[in-house]
């Protein structure tokens, strides 16, 4: 049960460098030091759409599911209202029971106004716990409220409650965590001439999960994954029905490092200096010391810096191809990987698809399928309109 709530925790960084580097020297391998946070399945991406873009999401066409990106873009959105669902098969490599699924809408007030709320739930799967088994997972829900205060730019702010049980029950020195966090997020749109077309150029901001640390019924707690995420996208209108845009995301954990322990440190002087220097650490603290402390120096501080890229094709509004790339370092996990997608649109609803296509051997996220199915309700009401 240990090693699932281990896994649940930071393996995933863990298992990327492992397998990726397994017959690298003991130098890397000592220097390896990502940041590490609870409640993961935060950072994973839940969308096809943005999966198919290699992860990106900060700046691009506002859609439905915009709440895990930025949700400043809703009040851009064409439409008044809408829903997603999305599902995402998760390490499919390595086990078959582990997914997230996800799902997310808005509405719009008037013309300047939106609300917007999603629901995450991450299942861990079935673990055996001695006679009996039981099903860990983590649960997020959250609400936002986004405003354009301008034509061309629109502020967000949203409050998130997390909720994480990675030992389902079994053990009663693991109680399930809890977290409350808000996110901060901003978006400007503007038009702008290129030649003879006006192209759209558009930038996004958000830092999300801004909030408490979470516990597990020890004697410490963990940190939540804060992230600083800033987007860029650019769209141009090849003629009336095609349409290519290029977007790029970077984004940082604004979480601390957890110290390396010194060659001439002892175990327990080890532990008496994570515990005062990183274990009892204010999250708001960690935020400002994120900047700045990597034993790597500031080199250290770029390895924590992730950035994807991604192109999107779309003919007349009703289907798109997506290819893109996402880059972490490999002291930080070495996720690195392509991606591909498509999707269809109609009136009423969308279908998105997104593949992952790994770069490095044996990556557990190689060949991960995300699947999206998303209504407009301004669709749905022309629908029942155009039928009495």
């Amino acid at each position: 049960m240990e090693h699932k709530r281990i896994i649940a925790i930071c393996a995933p960084l863990i298992l990327f460098f492992a397998m990726a580097h397994a017959d690298d020297g003991d130098d890397l391998k000592d220097q390896f030091n990502p940041v590490m946070t609870a409640v993961t399945s935060q950072s994973i991406a839940a969308d096809a759409r943005a999966a198919g873009l290699g992860d990106i999401g900060a700046a691009t066409d506002p859609d439905v599911n915009s709440q895990s990106w930025n949700p400043a873009k809703y009040p851009f959105t064409i439409s008044r209202a809408g829903l997603a669902i999305n599902y995402t098969p998760w390490l499919r490599q390595l086990v078959n029971d582990i997914a997230l699924l996800n799902a997310a809408g808005y509405f719009r007030i008037g013309d300047y106004q939106a609300v917007s709320g999603s629901l995450r739930y991450f299942s861990l799967g079935d673990v055996s716990a001695g006679d009996m088994t039981v099903k860990p997972y983590e649960l997020a829900v959250d609400v936002a409220y986004s405003r354009m205060l301008s034509e061309k730019f629109s502020a967000s702010v949203a409050l998130r409650y997390m909720y994480s049980d990675l030992s389902g029950h079994y053990d009663d020195n693991v109680t399930p965590g809890s977290a409350f966090a808000a996110d901060l997020a901003c978006y400007y749109n503007n038009y702008v001439m290129m030649g003879n077309r006006e192209c759209q150029l558009a930038w996004g901001l958000n830092i999300s999960n801004i909030g408490t640390k979470i516990n597990y019924g020890e004697d410490y707690s963990y940190f939540i994954p804060t992230n600083l995420r800033l987007g860029l996208s650019y769209t141009i209108p090849v003629n009336e029905y095609n349409r290519f845009s290029i977007s790029a995301d970077v984004n940082k954990l604004l979480v601390p490092s957890k110290p390396l322990q010194g060659a001439d440190e002892s175990n327990e002087e080890y532990e008496e200096r994570i515990r005062n220097d990183y274990y009892d650490m204010s999250s708001i603290s960690g935020i400002f010391k994120s900047f700045g402390d990597s034993e790597r120096g500031f080199k250290g501080e770029m390895e924590e810096i992730q950035w994807s890229i991604g192109a999107e094709y779309t003919y007349n509004d009703k289907f798109s191809l997506r290819a893109g790339y996402h880059h972490e370092s490999e002291m930080q996990g070495n996720r690195k990987y392509f991606t591909v997608g498509a999707g269809f649109r109609m009136n009423v609803l969308s279908i998105d698809a997104g593949y992952v296509i790994a770069t490095t051997p044996s990556n557990p996220l190689d060949q991960t399928l995300r699947v999206s199915l998303a209504f407009d309700f301004d669709g749905i009401k022309d629908f029942f309109g155009r039928r009495r």
